[in-house]
């Protein structure tokens, strides 16, 4: 158990990774954010396709993998929409900085939340196999990178101070394995649902891609979003080989 939480915490931190690089050496160009928000794309895809999906039909019934996978994608709707009620930036000419700090507030506040259940993924990966629960590790770590650098970049723009910053990094680092706890709870008091929360971690991995991931990725360099797609896809493929 413990070695599950040390590993997630590592995949969580990859978050504070993406903040450092953005107060070490700026802002990213949007070539290498494609690049890497189109990478964590097809890590995630691979693993949706090549791990969770066919792991969760061999732990349990079709109808199991249906509804987890069902109730994964409901669930991360169910956050984008609350995170979109509770607060929809506007920009304000005449007070910019305010306008950026609320938006990098806003972009943790649903990293945070959309860290849980990719804790969860992770809890629920070590269960089922230890190299699943390894690659899901890697691909969401990959996958918080950018986030990292989605906070740090507004709130730097707006003004607020690096050590402040890098604070709430380390804080929302913190969700990752507080969702593999969570998991490794609901797993230890109903094993048999193993399947489930594969098929959870699935839908909610395929959310992430199709909504986030890949719009983000091909907003302005599509085919740096495909080549970080494939060579993705292509890595946990490899991986997937040589285990």
């Amino acid at each position: 158990m413990v070695e599950i939480i040390v590993i997630s915490l590592a995949a969580g931190l990859a978050t504070c990774f993406g903040a450092l690089l953005v107060l070490m050496i700026g802002n990213p160009r949007e070539k290498t954010l494609s690049v890497l928000f189109g990478l964590a794309a097809g890590i995630m895809l691979a693993v949706i396709v090549l791990d969770l999906l066919p792991s969760a039909l061999e732990q349990g019934t079709i109808r199991q993998t249906a509804a987890g996978f069902s109730i994964g994608i409901i669930v991360m709707m169910m956050l984008d929409l609350i995170l979109s009620q509770v607060y929809t930036p506007k920009t304000n000419g005449s007070n910019k900085i305010a306008y950026f700090r609320k938006m990098g507030y806003l972009v943790g506040a649903g990293i945070a939340l959309h860290d849980l259940p990719e804790g969860i993924a992770i809890a629920a990966g070590f269960s089922a196999q230890q190299h699943l629960g390894l690659v899901i590790a890697v691909a969401i770590g990959l996958h918080n990178i950018p986030e990292g650098m989605a906070t740090a970049t507004p709130l730097k723009m707006g003004k607020v101070p690096d050590l402040k910053i890098l604070l709430l990094n380390i804080i929302l680092s913190l969700f990752t394995p507080a969702g593999a706890f969570i998991g490794l709870l609901i797993l230890n008091l109903s094993p048999h649902q193993i399947a489930l929360l594969l098929a959870v971690a699935a839908g909610a991995m395929t959310y992430i891609v199709k909504n986030e991931l890949l719009p983000e990725s091909r907003r302005k360099h599509p085919n740096y979003a495909t080549l970080g797609g494939i060579i993705g896809f292509l890595f946990i493929l490899v991986l997937g080989f040589i285990h």
